[in-house]
């Protein structure tokens, strides 16, 4: 799972944040939607984010969306994909193929989950974990857009997949964390996410907070 990612500006990411606050939709976004555009801090389903994605000329840039993938009949937006199943889910598949982008963050947050004596499913302590060795954390992501009050606009979900050896006694899950050097690749419109998808990064670092 991934519900929860932070954003520091005052790092690497304020380039980003203040490329996608420039957005020629920003305002009218945060409008329409009622929600800022800080885009930094601690970042929650449906607040707004800077996010990469190709742009109309197939160059990557970086654009206010909001976290979040409505479907009818949820009270909530959906807000992870799982890898597994993402190509094939009507929900996500068109993406999928179309419309990969990744989040920029300085790390996710994750709560330890546990079993009790009598078989329930607890939380406790909550971790931030990030790549090692890395000053972002590259968030693979799939995007669309949709409408409210004649407006059109990009939200996005988070892929997750299953946990690597750093977060598997923490939980049973992980969003899919690239690197780097496959952030072009992974958002490119003629991309091959099978492919991309390998070169995941499960070496991460933990802190209790």
């Amino acid at each position: 799972m991934c519900t929860r990612f932070y954003a520091d500006i005052d790092k690497e990411l304020k380039p980003y944040i203040d490329e996608a606050q420039q957005a020629s939709f920003a305002q009218q976004m945060m409008i329409s939607l009622s929600r800022p555009l800080t885009m930094s801090g601690e970042i929650r389903p449906t607040d707004i984010a800077a996010v990469v994605a190709p742009a109309r000329n197939g160059r990557r840039a970086v654009f206010p969306m909001q976290w979040g993938f409505s479907v009818s009949g949820l009270k909530t937006p959906i807000v992870n994909a799982r890898i597994e199943s993402a190509a094939e889910k009507p929900t996500f598949r068109d993406s999928w193929y179309r419309r990969r982008c990744v989040i920029p963050a300085s790390w996710y947050y994750e709560w330890q989950h546990y079993k009790t004596p009598d078989g329930r499913t607890r939380t406790g302590e909550k971790y931030a974990i990030q790549p090692k060795g890395s000053g972002i954390t590259w968030l693979a992501g799939l995007y669309r857009f949709e409408e409210m009050n004649g407006f059109r606009y990009p939200v996005f979900v988070v892929l997750t997949r299953p946990p690597g050896e750093a977060v598997s006694g923490i939980h049973d899950r992980m969003p899919v964390i690239l690197p780097q050097s496959a952030v072009d690749e992974w958002t490119a419109l003629d991309g091959d996410p099978e492919k991309t998808i390998q070169k995941a990064v499960t070496d991460l670092v933990l802190e209790k907070v």
